[in-house]
């Protein structure tokens, strides 16, 4: 990535690299259609990565981190600085639509909707089966293989499925 005249690589073949890296709890998708990486920027010859996990408590942050760190280090960058940045908090609703359309193709149903006060009133989702595309669907479980989903089945076609909470 580094440029034969020594010069620094555009912000957007950057973006492109990092689109590259795989979320390490759903490997379908880049930490970049997920929304993790919030702002790239040069300071002198300092490349400095803005990132915003999940949630607080997110078990794979630091894998993420580190991905992103050697991705970077493999394409010729050393002079790296990864911030992390919690206001505002990361929401559901900055997974690009290709990630949405990828997480589906891989099983996981994506938030239905977006983000927003309804969540926290009770309202449940229209969640839509990945297998089928069927709205006939019902909770399992609050959490499926990760805290961030929930586990479903579809009344149609009865397979289960993970459902990506909104957030």
């Amino acid at each position: 990535m580094l440029r034969e005249d020594g010069q620094r690589p555009a912000l957007d073949a950057i973006w492109q690299l990092l689109d590259t890296v795989p979320d390490p709890e759903v490997p379908v998708i880049s930490v970049v259609e997920l929304g993790i990486v919030r702002q790239l920027n040069w300071q002198q010859d300092r490349l400095v990565v803005t990132l915003t996990p999940t949630y607080s408590g997110c078990p794979a942050t630091q894998a993420i981190a580190d991905a992103i760190h050697m991705a970077l280090w493999q394409a010729g960058l050393e002079q790296i600085e990864l911030q992390e940045q919690l206001s505002p908090p990361w929401t559901t609703d900055w997974i690009s639509p290709a990630g949405r359309d990828k997480l589906r193709a891989y099983g996981i149903a994506p938030p239905a909707g977006s983000a927003s006060k309804r969540t926290l009133l009770g309202e449940e989702p229209e969640v839509h089966c990945p297998h089928c595309g069927s709205v006939h669907t019902s909770v399992i479980s609050e959490f499926g293989s990760t805290a961030c989903k929930a586990l479903y089945r579809c009344d149609d076609c009865r397979e289960p499925f993970d459902y990506f909470k909104c957030i």
